[in-house]
């Protein structure tokens, strides 16, 4: 009997250590959950079962367990039952993930003001269905072959758009997905973030090579890191950016509700413009950049579309932000394919929209300059191929990147622009990328 009772003992102990050990994971698992579902359902308006079967259908997160309110729009997601998370939807805003014990009121921020899609002229300035348009150089067998590769069980592609000369040549979408679908992009949404910087050095208003203005640094080493370091993701600042762990990045996207202050009191561990190292939270502290270069809150969350979304047309896009009312400027930009590739070609065309220059081609030389210590990889918040890491593509190719999968690829001296838009990174994109410029003649 007292063998029995200790074996029980035991295994109680056992599974108390591994509950008390993996507790903080549930954090994640059901944050990660509440926040995808509620984006899902109610901003991109898929239904709650095919959300469960996909964009919440990887380990861990697939076991949590989740419902919805539709009159609220509110998401709940519970981990084992044992911690619970919910998100709240705000028309204009998105999904926002609240965090235990932090009080909110959802209608007490003010509403970003957006101007009405054109409707009239047709894509890419406008939302109008644009005319076909057939291309002797192009092997449109080879050009669909290609990207009929993308939409297997394996690429897990919901989404590619090619555009050539402004013009769209080929347009597929996975079942479920249409014209029409809003797609997450990720860390594209970090490459919107830099390009506002841009807007902004390119009318005066800032200067990129100025010191980060932030009073927490003054009297430290950090006060030495620039804008410029900042948005190259160069200034030494410690980050840990491990989605699979408790950690710098999960902290910051799922328990706190000011995602700008997690990078902003961490400590140098290198030197700034020679310690290249990924972090979201580095964008975020950008996002927190440009809130201070406005007077008031609705300026600032205005300008993100008066400046640049809505300027080029892409009015499906949402940006969604903190429970502070900062963007999420590192990782929740939703956006149609179509849009995505407005974006694209706004760089493509070195910031000049049919006729209007956002900025200029100095700021895409500077955006794509490779950053010291990023071995070619990264500019300023932009992915670059000056490294080859896609060795069968032009290295002149820069690109706007995302979690699972998410690409906007820009050809400058091809006339292109790829959207991609997954599941998954295990896709062979440099194969995709090749096959699709072999169909050019």
């Amino acid at each position: 009997m007292k063998i029995v009772k200790r074996s029980l003992l035991l295994l109680f102990t056992v599974l108390l250590l591994i509950v008390f050990y993996n507790y903080p994971k549930l954090n994640i698992i059901a944050g990660y959950s509440a926040k995808m579902t509620g984006s899902s359902v109610f901003l991109a308006k898929r239904n709650l079962a095919f959300t469960d079967s996909t964009d919440t259908n990887f380990s861990p997160i697939h076991l949590a367990e989740n419902r919805i309110d539709e009159e609220t729009k509110i998401a709940y997601s519970s981990a084992f039952g044992l911690l619970n998370r919910i998100s709240v939807y705000r028309e204009g805003f998105g999904s926002l993930l609240l965090v235990d014990g932090v009080q909110f009121d959802k209608n007490s921020m003010p509403t970003p003001k957006r101007t009405e899609p054109d409707i009239v002229t047709e894509f890419p300035y406008g939302n109008a269905e644009p005319k076909d348009s057939i291309f002797s150089n192009i092997n449109y067998d080879k050009l669909n072959a290609s990207v009929n590769e993308m939409f297997n069980d394996t690429n897990k592609t919901r989404a590619v758009l090619v555009i050539y000369k402004d013009k769209i040549i080929v347009e597929k979408y996975d079942e479920g997905f249409d014209k029409n679908s809003l797609l997450l992009g990720w860390s594209m949404t970090k490459s919107i973030t830099s390009t506002l910087f841009g807007i902004l050095h390119c009318q005066g208003k800032l200067n990129v090579y100025d010191r980060a203005p932030f009073e927490e640094w003054k009297d430290d080493e950090r006060k030495a890191i620039t804008i410029h370091n900042l948005l190259q993701m160069n200034s030494g600042l410690e980050w840990n950016e491990d989605y699979n762990t408790i950690s710098d990045v999960t902290k910051m996207l799922f328990l706190t509700d000011d995602v700008t202050k997690i990078q902003l009191n961490k400590p140098l561990t290198g030197s700034p413009n020679a310690s290249w190292n990924y972090s979201s939270g580095t964008t975020n502290l950008l996002s927190g950049i440009l809130r201070k270069q406005f007077t008031t809150h609705q300026e600032y969350l205005d300008f993100w579309y008066s400046a640049l979304i809505d300027k080029i047309g892409m009015n499906s896009m949402v940006v969604e932000t903190d429970m502070a009312g900062n963007y999420v400027g590192s990782s929740y930009a939703w956006a149609t394919a179509r849009d995505w590739a407005k974006f694209g070609l706004l760089y493509l065309h070195n910031g000049n929209w049919d006729g209007d220059f956002l900025f200029d081609e100095d700021w895409v030389e500077y955006a794509t300059t490779p950053t010291p210590t990023s071995d070619g990889w990264y500019g300023a918040q932009i992915w670059l191929n000056d490294g080859g890491r896609y060795p069968d593509v032009p290295r002149s190719m820069f690109s706007f990147n995302g979690y699972q999968g998410q690409n906007v690829f820009i050809l400058p001296e091809q006339e292109i622009v790829i959207v991609r838009l997954g599941l998954t990174k295990n896709a062979d994109v440099n194969h995709f990328l090749s096959e699709v410029l072999n169909s050019f003649k």
